[in-house]
């Protein structure tokens, strides 16, 4: 295989250095929380540091599909972070003489790792006008014999942009009609603030694949905990053959932490999408205010917004993103993260304070005029 390094984890926040960063408005997830957050003291004392179950502990995959009927703990693969996931998917089911269409805008591994393979790849663009709405008519007419994976992430990544379920209902009987597998990345599931969080779309068919992580909705990233969910008892088998070759199992240690995290999910979540809801607010204010210079679609779950300097606008986006970062210690998703124009920008709206975001939305504005 031949591996890239993606500009999203090369420029990243943890690569660049966080104490280089004021004003973190380039993070995906919710602000990080410490092990004693977490953890009441001594609650791991007696773990003992052994080999742990190849597929996830058994209580833990019963806690990751207790919200969706129709799941068991028997459907799921515990993973070291939904980024593995990810990959033991690609890597079980694409090969050189397999197609793969995944929509764009989207996480740089649903792109990059079928490439390192050298899989075939359709990719179907989703454009700002359109709201970054899935064309499934697009994607019906790029199916074809050796397509063996429709790969979209809902809530989207990185517009926060929310599907309905006539178009992922389409999607999953379109993949049935032509007997290849939907993945669908749901790691922003936990982040939908404003509806109902909806069953894992894996409990649809059993050609339907989920991936989700505890990183962006609990703020524990540190802790590489993702999993797969799939009712094809095959396939899994097939998925766990693929894990027990790379990793064998996860650390027990980060899957106490995580069984503990989901023990407590009544309990962490109400606070975090409260705190969501505050900053969406200061955001979507924002942007109403400067409509003359940047807009966006408004997200509908999640933590990020997908945004796009006015076209009409000659921007130096060059010195607009070095300026922001070195000037104003202020750093947002480029563009390029996401193999789109400069012009475009992730800005994230969990993880900041509110005055934090206030101030890093302010400088996003400042930049935004000096660079004209």
């Amino acid at each position: 295989m031949r591996y890239e390094r993606m500009p999203i984890e090369a420029e990243s926040p943890e690569e660049t250095g966080y104490d280089t960063i004021r004003y973190n408005l380039a993070e995906s997830s919710v602000h990080d929380r410490t092990l004693g957050e977490v953890l009441p003291d001594g609650t791991l004392n007696d773990l003992v540091l052994a080999y742990a179950h190849h597929r996830g502990k058994p209580e833990l995959c019963d806690l990751i599909v207790a919200d969706s009927p129709g799941l068991t703990g028997r459907d799921v693969l515990v993973c070291t972070g939904a980024a593995t996931a990810l990959f033991i998917i690609a890597t079980t089911l694409l090969s050189a003489e397999d197609h793969l269409i995944v929509i764009r805008p989207n996480y740089s591994t649903n792109l990059e790792t079928p490439r390192a393979i050298g899989c075939p790849t359709t990719i179907i663009d989703l454009s700002f006008e359109a709201g970054f709405q899935i064309d499934v008519a697009a994607i019906r007419q790029a199916i074809r014999p050796d397509t063996r994976l429709i790969s979209i992430t809902n809530p989207h990544n990185p517009t926060g942009q929310l599907y309905t379920a006539e178009t992922l209902d389409a999607l999953t009987e379109l993949a049935r009609q032509h007997n290849c597998h939907l993945l669908v990345d749901e790691t922003y599931r936990d982040l939908n603030f404003q509806t109902p969080l909806q069953p894992y779309m894996a409990a649809n068919a059993p050609h339907v694949i989920s991936v989700c992580s505890l990183s962006k909705a609990f703020g524990v990233p540190g802790i590489r905990m993702g999993w797969i969910v799939c009712r094809d008892a095959v396939l899994m088998t097939r998925f766990l053959a693929a894990k027990e070759q790379i990793v064998i199992c996860n650390s027990i240690l980060d899957e106490a932490i995580a069984e503990h995290l989901l023990r407590r999910k009544a309990e962490l979540l109400p606070p975090v999408h409260a705190h969501i809801r505050q900053n969406y607010a200061i955001i979507s204010d924002w942007f109403a205010a400067n409509a003359d210079l940047i807009r966006w679609n408004p997200p509908q779950a999640g933590v990020v917004g997908f945004a796009r300097i006015n076209p009409d606008l000659t921007i130096d986006t060059d010195a607009f993103y070095h300026t922001l970062y070195h000037q104003y210690q202020t750093m947002v998703g480029a563009g390029h993260w996401f193999e789109l124009p400069d012009a475009y920008m992730r800005i994230g709206f969990g993880y900041p304070t509110a005055d934090e975001l206030r101030q890093g939305l302010a400088n996003i504005r400042a930049c935004l005029l000096a660079c004209r």
